[in-house]
């Protein structure tokens, strides 16, 4: 069997195939893929591959790889020095290479940030959930589902492969240090949640990349948005806060004051504010953005951007300015209707040109609002019509994803408004729902070492910082930290959405309003949080599915909601999927150490263990709006003290400085904000 040993892996590269990992945005699966897809599918083509084929993806420094066959290959990207055996060879061209021969490819000279590299039949990876695309955070898909190392060896692909040819002058991207972005308004913008003068900035300012940037996103130093409101509400404290809805790659996410562009291994759902998102086809611009460089946004209309789906002269690639005549001068909103019995609003907002976010209601938690989402993602999912890729719920909206070359974002938003008006009454809704018992290792030192790094590395002086559990205490007015800790044991907590941080993360309600801890999110975000690490933001609870970043409060950790070993799942996980919890489940707690946990979680990874306690049953909307009736007065008294709570956090907050200068430019050096 031929082979191709790594003689030298460079700093990041890893085995990418296009178009990714999709349908499981819904659980927190994130795209992957090729972060430059342009230039991943131009050098598969340049090769005879067909676009899906395996390939590589380099970062900053491409990697040396010997053949023990005949290949042919080619590179392309970022500019970089490329040699065959010592002999140097073109990027963008097919070369032939002969048992024996050592392709390197060397360090992107200037321009661009990521090199990708086609060999010819492609490469053979792991297939994970319909890919072969590599998310090392997730820890599947390419080679162990991590980053190559000095020494792999990979095994060419025997895919049949068509003629191999030179991409053409005026196919290939161009590359700048002064970048501009195509992006359509929406789906949070002006005047509900950022002033015009905002807005405004958005378009006039040439965010500046910076160093702490990788697949999940692009974080972007320029002005702190004015904000066209005071705070979240039950979302969070902060005005960028809001009711968890899914994200579109390639969103303007403003994490707090701090502006990041999601990537193709970025966050499927979260509860920030995005006012504009990149359209389609010129996402590959986000692969090759390096830090220093800077970017603008130009306002583009989603029926003038160009077809993701061509790799030549008509994706416009070519050139570096973005040509538009203007942008939609509906502030993202498609357009409006209400439910069938006329009590509930229902808002379409534009999400790029391939996305539709569907909202029902006011910026408030209503479960009612939620068994609405449901309902229509019901009503669609029967019908599966053609073009359609992906339904993400959230807390009170859905996310409807489509090929925007099967179908207009206007048809999309016709078709959905017809589906709204045959939808059955809310108060309707009985659903399966187990409940799911989880060990709770309390304020657990794998979290209090989360915030140590925070404040080492991003922000010292966090209104949450040293300890998360006090300023929760002081966010709701509690006599003690004790209290914190019994609501959250006494809770029971509601699963409205999976995915909120990735893989089958729940964002979970509890679902007696007594037990609804409200607090804010990190602003700006910690850069890192460890696996299964549970945390409060807004009124929601989180279990973080993997490393990675995060903003919720944190309260302990528990055992893992996604299955690595699948098909040999721990008990409790069904061996048909590798995510644990299911929508509507209820999650409650019971207490144990840090050193059970420890030894709780090597028994999940190793596929044994009874640390879950799963007990079937329903949940039913009518009966729990019982159970509000009759608790009402109680439930009123509780949440207007927690209320009043906030209300005197935030007065500290103001005369503490923490909403001083809105308008003011960010100030990041090193990672830390002032």
């Amino acid at each position: 069997m031929a082979t191709i040993t790594v003689l030298r892996a460079g700093p990041q590269t890893t085995i990418q195939d296009w178009p990714g990992r999709i349908g499981y945005w819904k659980v927190g699966v994130p795209p992957s893929g090729p972060m430059d897809d342009l230039s991943f599918r131009l050098v598969n083509q340049a090769v005879g591959n067909g676009d899906t084929a395996a390939g590589l993806e380099a970062t900053m420094m491409g990697p040396a790889l010997r053949f023990d066959a005949p290949a042919i290959v080619a590179v392309g990207g970022a500019p970089a020095p490329v040699t065959v055996s010592g002999r140097p060879v073109a990027q963008w061209v097919p070369v032939r290479l002969e048992a024996g021969d050592v392709l390197d490819v060397g360090a992107a000279a200037d321009l661009g940030m990521r090199i990708y590299i086609a060999v010819s039949g492609g490469i053979e990876a792991e297939d994970y959930l319909g890919s072969r695309s590599t998310f090392t955070m997730g820890r599947f898909g390419g080679k162990d589902g991590r980053k190559l190392a000095d020494g792999d060896e990979l095994t060419p692909a025997d895919t049949p492969t068509g003629r191999s040819r030179r991409v053409l002058t005026d196919e290939q991207p161009a590359f700048t240090h002064t970048w501009e972005l195509g992006v359509t308004v929406g789906p949070h913008s002006a005047p509900e949640f950022f002033t015009a003068d905002d807005i405004d900035d958005v378009f006039a300012t040439a965010y500046e990349v910076h160093f702490n940037s990788d697949r999940t996103g692009i974080r972007l130093i320029g002005p702190k948005p004015r904000w066209a409101r005071d705070d979240g509400g039950e979302a969070g404290l902060h005005p960028s806060n809001i009711h968890d809805n899914a994200y579109s790659v390639g969103a303007l996410d403003f994490t707090g004051d701090t502006p990041i562009l999601l990537g193709p291994d970025g966050p499927s759902l979260g509860g920030f504010v995005c006012p504009v998102t990149v359209v389609a086809a010129e996402r590959w611009k986000l692969g090759q953005l390096k830090p220093g460089d800077t970017v603008r946004f130009v306002a583009v209309r989603s029926e003038h951007a160009a077809s993701p789906s061509t790799i030549g002269p008509g994706r416009r690639a070519g050139m570096v300015n973005v040509l538009s005549a203007g942008g939609d001068l509906d502030d993202g909103i498609l357009g409006t209707t209400t439910t069938a019995d006329g009590a509930t609003t229902v808002t379409y907002r534009r999400s790029g040109d391939d996305n539709i976010l569907v909202e029902y209601g006011d910026m408030r938690l209503d479960l009612a609002l939620r068994a609405r989402v449901h309902a229509l993602s019901e009503r669609i999912a029967a019908e599966r019509p053609a073009g359609l890729i992906d339904l993400t719920p959230g807390i009170r909206s859905l996310q409807v994803k489509v090929d925007p070359d099967v179908w207009s974002q206007r048809d999309v938003q016709q078709w959905l408004t017809e589906c709204e008006s045959q939808l059955p009454a809310a108060e309707d809704l009985v659903v399966p729902s187990r409940e799911v018992s989880l060990p709770l290792s309390w304020d657990d030192p794998a979290t209090r070492e989360a915030i140590e790094r925070y404040m080492l590395g991003v922000r010292a002086d966090a209104p949450w910082c040293p300890w998360n559990i006090e300023f929760i205490r002081r966010m709701n007015g509690l006599d003690s930290v004790d209290d914190v800790h019994q609501i959250v044991f006494d809770a029971s907590y509601l699963v409205l959405g999976l995915g909120d941080v990735y893989l089958g993360a729940p964002v979970a309600v509890p679902l007696d309003p007594r037990h609804r801890l409200v607090t804010t999110k990190y602003n700006p975000a910690r850069t890192w949080t460890p696996e299964n690490a549970v945390g409060i933001g807004g009124a929601y609870l989180c279990v973080y599915g993997m490393e990675g970043p995060g903003g919720y409060q944190f309260v302990g950790r528990t055992t893992q909601v996604w299955n690595h070993r699948h098909p040999e799942p721990a008990p409790g996980f069904d061996a048909e999927h590798p995510w644990l919890l299911r929508f509507f489940d209820r999650i409650s707690w019971y207490p144990v150490s840090a050193d059970e946990l420890l030894d709780m979680r090597a028994d999940v990874a190793a596929g044994r263990g009874d640390s879950m306690r799963i007990t079937e049953g329903s949940f039913s909307l009518a009966e729990h709006q019982a159970f509000l009736d009759v608790n009402a007065g109680a439930i009123s008294a509780t949440r207007s003290a927690m209320v009043s709570a906030r209300d005197q956090e935030r007065e500290r907050w103001s005369q503490q400085g923490e909403f001083a200068a809105r308008g003011g430019a960010q100030n990041i050096e090193q990672g830390k904000v002032a």
